[in-house]
């Protein structure tokens, strides 16, 4: 007999940040449950996911009681008896039907609150690697750890908001662990000894906040600093780069990229199994620090554990991990 959707249970919990978000329990037919939560981030791109928050005073208006309303009186019941399996035709049910709203680029899910919806009857990333990339290798993605913070995500100076290590030269996924953890630490002391307690302070996702800048790897989260003008103020948060703007002598592109995660995060491990499911080179899941980012690179490594020789470390090919599908 089909195994089908037999429940959908949405509340309110709260992210890493202590900021209202949606989890939502899902039984299936053959007494199966799953469970799934939403981050969000305090810089979401503008190209990035819409929030459906309450507004009013309750929780400074980031209340989500009308998504959790929306999954259970609306979503919820019109998944009762599909199959779980079929995310593609679950995705675009509920995007351009059940939702139906679009901008210039696309369905835009404007109406509802994101629903992620998992089935583990099978082994998930097998299940990605079937209904979503078409991959025929399973890769174990460059973790980018992110070692300091700026921008939005941090109470310093610097405008850029992420400072990032990549180990490429590990061999496996629990090595790359092991650098990325060995670096963190070994920072973590220079730090405290070069500026002090203090500066030893993580901001929201993990990194170390102290005001130097460095040049490593970067997601600067560019839209927060790009001005009405086309140019890029970079010292943002003070505004003391007024002749720089005027001058055109800060100006530069940038590109839009894919990220998996948020700085107000929760536990759920969605990501870990995604990553490895649709095989590309890399994934930024923040610090080595803070139990909801280390929730997912312990998943990683469940992973690799679980696929034993299967299993394929991008390292220096992390551009270009797969042939194209």
């Amino acid at each position: 007999m089909a195994v089908t959707i037999a429940s959908v249970k949405a509340r309110q919990i709260f992210d890493s940040r202590g900021n209202p978000t949606v989890e939502v329990d899902v039984e299936t037919s053959n007494g199966k449950k799953v469970r799934a939560a939403v981050p969000s981030g305090a810089s979401t791109g503008i190209y990035e996911a819409l929030e459906l928050r309450d507004g009013g005073s309750a929780y400074l208006g980031k209340g989500v009681s009308k998504a959790v309303a929306n999954v259970n009186t609306i979503i919820g019941p019109a998944l009762i008896g599909k199959d779980p399996t079929e995310q593609t035709a679950i995705d675009n049910f509920m995007v351009q039907q059940l939702d139906g709203t679009q901008n210039e680029w696309g369905w835009c899910k404007q109406k509802f609150a994101k629903l992620e919806l998992k089935s583990r009857t099978y082994p998930f990333t097998s299940i990605l690697l079937i209904n979503l990339s078409g991959n025929k290798k399973l890769v174990l993605r460059v973790p980018a750890f992110n070692v300091i913070n700026g921008g939005s995500h941090a109470g310093n100076k610097l405008a850029m908001q992420e400072f990032m290590i990549l180990p490429v030269g590990a061999s496996s996924f629990k090595e790359a662990m092991k650098m990325g953890l060995e670096v963190y630490h070994h920072l973590k002391a220079v730090i405290k000894k070069k500026y002090g307690q203090d500066a030893t302070n993580v901001g929201d996702e993990g990194g170390f906040t102290p005001n130097i800048q460095v040049v490593i790897g970067m997601d600067v989260t560019a839209s927060k600093f790009y001005g009405t003008d086309k140019t890029y103020d970079l010292n943002f948060k003070e505004e003391r780069v007024e002749k720089a703007i005027k001058d055109k002598t800060c100006n530069a592109r940038t590109r839009l990229a894919m990220r998996f995660f948020s700085s107000g995060e929760t536990d759920d491990t969605f990501i870990a199994d995604l990553s490895v499911g649709l095989a590309t080179g890399q994934i930024n899941m923040g610090a080595p620090c803070r139990s909801e980012r280390l929730a997912k690179y312990n998943q990683i490594l469940r992973i690799e554990e679980e696929l034993g020789a299967e299993a394929v470390y991008a390292g220096a090919s992390f551009r270009a991990p797969v042939e194209p599908y």
